[in-house]
Formats: structure tokens, C-alpha cells, sequence
């Protein structure tokens, strides 16, 4: 019974109100303050103004999270996928689950690191990542793994669109302007930095073409890259609308 009890606290598709249940609002909001705290905790002025505050926040968030972790995986096996120990090895294993060890592995991973900055910035990251967790209690997570499931040929073959361009306009600047410019342009490889940059409309500007004919190619390059970033957006948007809509109509029978 208490089981039953703790499972639908804790899993989304059990709760039978609207929204979700107590425990788990209690979880968004801690996931948001952990997340808080590992952004603040990169500013070093902050370390230096309060040196054992962050430390200790997140002894009390893992603390938290590993509770949280263990109640999970006792109340799981409500869930007739999950039931026995071969279905709590599956879970064990599931995406949600192993997302649940990421926020929770970095907090140890930096008592063998304290000594390496880079590892150290790495695990800051890591723990900011546990914004990811918010996914389990969206639906749109879900009607995201639908929408990319059913337009998965489209977004294969606007991705294989783009990557074509990008090649073809890295080869062309590459002949045009290596001679002038063979630091930015002296190989397909180097001009591909500047067709990435003008593809996806960003221009840095750091590196440009010179030539006339260069310029050429560079202002189609930038034409195309509308259209090329236009094109998954589209596809997207139409089958995120497709996966609501059939939720809804799921829902409303």
C-alpha cells in the first residue's frame, strides 16, 4: 500500500489529477534551486564572498536526490514493466533513470578532480544539467520523441541538404580564396568554419571573403542558408503541432 502510495507520487503517468502531485512540484523546485546554485557557484567572486555555502547546498541536494533515487527504484516496481529484479535492472537503465545518476555522479566525481580546473568547470556544467530532469514531469518530451520519430526522413534530408551546401560552398571559397587568404581559406576544411558561420546566418565576421568571385559565392551561400534553416523548423513545428493535436484527441475520447 505504501508503495502503491509512493509510486504515484513519484511517477508523472500515475498521478490521477491534473498536473503533478506534491512530491514532485517539491522535486521541480529543488532540481531548479540545484541548478541555481551550481550557476551562481561558477562566479568566483560569490566563492570567494561565501567559500563553504555552495559546498554545503550541495551535500544537502545530492543528499536529496539520492533519496529521491532510492524511492524511485523501491516504488518502481508498481509498474508492471519494472516488477522483480530483472525489471528494476531495466530501469536501472532506462533514460529518465540514468539521467537521475548524472545530477547526482558529479558531487563525487569532484573529490578525484579538486585539483583539475578544467574537470572542476566540467562538473559545474554536469550539475547544470540537471535541468534536463524537468523532462520527465513535461509532456512535451514526449510529443518531441513523437515528432521526431514521424519526421525523421524530412529532418534526415534537410540535414543531408545543409551538409551538402556546406561542403559545396567550402570547396568553392577554398578555390577562389586560397591563394589570397590560405589561413582562413587555404583548405575545405578551414573554409568550412565561414560556411558553417554564413549558413546558419550567425556571420562572425572574423573570417570574409575577398574576391569578387568570392563574394559571389558567399552571397548565394547566405541566400541558401535561409531557406536551409528554414526548412527543419518547418518540419518540426508541423509535427510538434500533429503530436499535440493527436494527445489532445487521445485525451478528449
Amino acid at each position: 500500500m505504501h508503495r502503491a502510495a509512493l509510486h504515484q507520487q513519484l511517477a508523472p503517468e500515475a498521478w490521477h489529477l491534473p498536473g503533478l502531485s506534491p512530491s514532485n512540484k517539491l522535486i521541480c523546485a529543488l532540481i531548479l534551486l540545484a541548478s541555481l546554485a551550481a550557476i551562481l557557484e561558477t562566479e568566483p567572486t560569490l566563492r570567494r564572498l561565501v567559500p563553504r555555502l555552495f559546498s554545503s547546498l550541495e551535500v544537502v541536494f545530492v543528499t536529496l536526490f539520492i533519496l529521491e533515487y532510492l524511492l524511485r527504484l523501491y516504488s518502481v516496481g508498481e509498474d508492471p514493466r519494472y516488477r522483480g529484479i530483472g525489471g528494476r535492472i531495466r530501469y536501472v537503465f532506462s533514460i529518465w533513470a540514468l539521467i537521475d545518476l548524472v545530477a547526482i555522479l558529479p558531487f563525487f566525481l569532484g573529490f578525484l578532480t579538486h585539483s583539475n580546473a578544467f574537470l572542476l568547470r566540467l562538473l559545474r556544467i554536469l550539475r547544470i544539467l540537471r535541468l534536463s530532469r524537468l523532462g520527465r514531469f513535461s509532456r512535451a518530451w514526449s510529443a518531441l520523441a513523437e515528432a521526431l520519430k514521424a519526421r525523421i526522413h524530412e529532418l534526415l534530408l534537410s540535414v543531408g541538404v545543409a551538409g551538402l551546401l556546406l561542403l559545396f560552398s567550402s570547396a568553392c571559397l577554398y578555390v577562389v580564396e586560397a591563394a589570397d587568404q590560405p589561413e582562413a581559406f587555404g583548405s575545405v576544411p578551414r573554409a568550412l568554419w565561414w560556411s558553417i558561420a554564413t549558413l546558419t546566418t550567425v556571420g562572425y565576421g572574423d573570417v570574409t571573403p575577398i574576391t569578387a568571385l568570392g563574394k559571389v559565392f558567399a552571397g548565394m551561400t547566405a541566400v541558401a542558408g535561409i531557406g536551409i534553416i528554414a526548412m527543419p523548423t518547418g518540419i518540426l513545428a508541423a509535427a510538434f503541432s500533429d503530436a499535440f493535436q493527436n494527445k489532445d484527441n487521445m485525451q478528449g475520447e
